[in-house]
């Protein structure tokens, strides 16, 4: 009987145990952390070993493979001493993947990808296929196949999910986009984080396809200079192309395989150009899959978005509040920026991942009227626009940033969360962080 360890008891970890449990291996969770009860509880009732605080390295390091957490980087200890006694170290997506016949959707970028899953997941739900939406978004991978394995699923995958594959291939990948992002994992190589996403296709055969943006320059050039197996099948709304989506005449095209489909973009119930993109990908998918026209267009007409992603959360006194507490690098909050036509309070910070503000200048000239940061060390963001704005001010609590916006912001004005940064400093996630910004908004 196989020993297989588990390091990290969050959501992938324990979804890996139970699988592995199921599927006949001996296994061994093990949590440098404290693991939530209600973690504990599912270990207990699947009688599977744990420990918490601790790492036992002589029972680690006498496992036949290792699944890790995402969150555990390849430079800790324990990890070297398990690849230098040649211990195979993957991730879930790669063990889940080995127990189930689906059809894999794969869908990573810097931004977007959450949406995008959401959107495809959507769109084949409501076409009636057998689907689940897991990975870097709600339930567990390996969990689903344990329990209720699917025809269909739809991944968010990040590059850390991708760092730990070895034969996973997903039978359609996207790639949303390609910006600088988590560098502080990739030795601030942008070129290492690159590849990194880019492992979504090194398994994929002619079979395959990958969908990806044709108007993002780093994806376009890579593709260039590394050939890959799969149909390509690109998203523009710059030009118009054979084969993909693009936009003509205010229409979204979609052509796959001599089949055409039409979509009027005004009908469309997310705003913003990466959100127009982010539904040529989605919709480049369902067609793919077999959806009806109907059913795609009925599908993101009706479409609710991600929490804490340009959530319109109220408005008072004429002035709109927007929770995208999700924008956690530079790029995801110049969609914001791009997408808000009104005047701006936005409220910025937290901890930066070396993050260059300076692609963020023509929006920040042209719209934003004040900045509210909120963060431990505001700055970077304080050097980069303070000859262009003339109101920063500074505070460390959710509720007096909300104090401060709500005195500051006019009639007509918008005010927005879109931090550009991660949210560690201050709060537990990005998810506390917008909770905290729609409380505090709630009790103005």
């Amino acid at each position: 009987m196989k020993l297989l360890v588990v390091l990290g008891a969050g959501e992938s970890g324990v979804g890996t145990a139970i699988l592995a449990k199921k599927k006949g291996y001996l296994v061994f969770v093990s949590d440098k952390g404290r693991i939530k009860k209600n973690y504990k509880d599912v270990l207990e009732h699947f009688g599977i070993d744990w420990e918490e605080e601790q790492h036992s390295e002589e029972k680690i390091l006498n496992a036949d493979f290792v699944m890790k957490s995402p969150g555990i980087p390849d430079t800790v200890p324990l990890v070297k001493k398990l690849k230098d006694k040649g211990i195979p170290v993957i991730s879930e997506i790669e063990f889940a993947a080995k127990h189930t016949d689906a059809t894999i959707i794969g869908i990573t970028g810097s931004n977007g990808k959450t949406t995008t899953t959401m959107l495809t997941y959507h769109i084949l739900k409501n076409g009636g296929l057998s689907v689940g939406m897991a990975g870097n978004i709600g339930d567990s991978f390996a969990k689903m196949v344990a329990e209720c394995d699917y025809d269909f699923y739809v991944l968010e995958i990040s590059s850390f999910q991708l760092d730990g594959i070895v034969d996973f291939r997903p039978n359609i990948a996207v790639i949303t986009n390609i910006t600088p992002d988590h560098l502080d994992r990739y030795d601030h190589s942008f070129e290492n984080y690159v590849a990194s996403k880019f492992r979504i296709v090194e398994n994929q055969n002619d079979r395959d396809f990958l969908i990806y943006d044709g108007d993002d320059d780093v994806i376009v050039k890579w593709l260039e200079t590394n050939p890959i197996k799969s149909k390509l099948l690109p998203f523009t709304i710059a030009k118009k192309i054979n084969e993909g989506a693009w936009l003509e005449n205010d229409k979204i095209l979609i052509r796959t395989e001599n089949r055409k489909i039409e979509m009027e973009t005004d009908s469309l119930a997310l705003e913003g150009l990466h959100n127009l993109k982010n539904t040529m990908a989605a919709s480049t998918v369902a067609k793919l899959v077999g959806i009806r026209k109907e059913t795609i267009r009925d599908s993101i007409q009706n479409f609710q978005g991600a929490a804490h992603r340009l959530e319109k959360v109220l408005k008072i006194h004429h002035v709109q509040y927007i929770n995208d507490s999700k924008a956690t690098n530079v790029n995801a909050t110049y969609y914001a920026l791009e997408s808000v036509s009104t005047p701006i309070v936005w409220i910025v910070g937290g901890i930066d991942k070396g993050n260059d503000y300076k692609v963020l200048m023509p929006l920040v000239r042209e719209k934003v009227k004040a900045i509210i940061c909120l963060g431990m060390d505001n700055s970077r963001i304080k050097d980069a626009f303070g000859n262009v704005i003339d109101l920063i001010v500074e505070t460390y609590a959710m509720s007096e940033a909300i104090k401060v916006a709500y005195k500051i912001a006019e009639r007509g004005d918008t005010v927005l969360l879109s931090p550009a940064c991660a949210s560690f400093d201050l709060f537990k996630n990005y998810e506390d962080r917008g909770n905290q910004f729609k409380e505090a908004i709630k009790n103005l």
